[in-house]
């Protein structure tokens, strides 16, 4: 066993922190949300294996018939959402990229000319790790606001005050 094998066979054992940060920007030019989510590729596999029912999937290798683009955009599906006004947003997942230890996944919400309130609802991987934390940062005509939801509290309402 090489030294690199040996580190990745113990990474999750290693890998003390469950955290994801997603950064969701308002576009002003494009009226759209443009929304950055970092989540480590190893717990993000753990996650899409849970929901796949298969232990052994490998999230950026993935057996024919399947994409790793579907795989994340699957799971965002069902672990990230998004509430304009009360009313539950269209999200179009552009792509991924794999940052060092990371996947960085890109996604936009498109038609959003004003906002009073804005409910960002995120579980990932909270099905598997009890100490997940994920973080978000909104900036929408203002500072940033920003969370942090787990387990129990899997989302938060943001209130836009804007004065012209």
């Amino acid at each position: 066993m090489t030294i690199y094998s040996f580190i990745l066979a113990f990474w999750p054992l290693m890998h003390p922190i469950h955290i994801s940060v997603t950064e969701i920007n308002y576009n002003e030019k494009s009226k759209s949300l443009q929304i950055i989510s970092r989540i480590f590729i190893d717990e993000l596999e753990l996650g899409v294996r849970a929901q796949q029912k298969n232990k052994d999937l490998d999230l950026l290798e993935p057996p024919t018939g399947l994409t790793t683009k579907e795989l994340i955009k699957n799971y965002f599906e069902a672990h990230f959402r998004i509430k304009i006004d009360g009313k539950l947003v269209k999200m179009n997942y552009l792509g991924y990229e794999k940052e060092d230890i990371s996947i960085v996944s890109y996604i936009e919400i498109e038609n959003i000319k004003k906002l009073k309130t804005m409910e960002v609802f995120n579980d990932a991987i909270t099905e598997i790790r009890d100490d997940q934390s994920n973080l978000v940062h909104v900036t929408y005509k203002s500072p940033v606001k920003s969370t942090r939801l787990t387990g129990s509290k899997t989302s938060e309402v943001f209130n836009f005050d804007i004065k012209k």
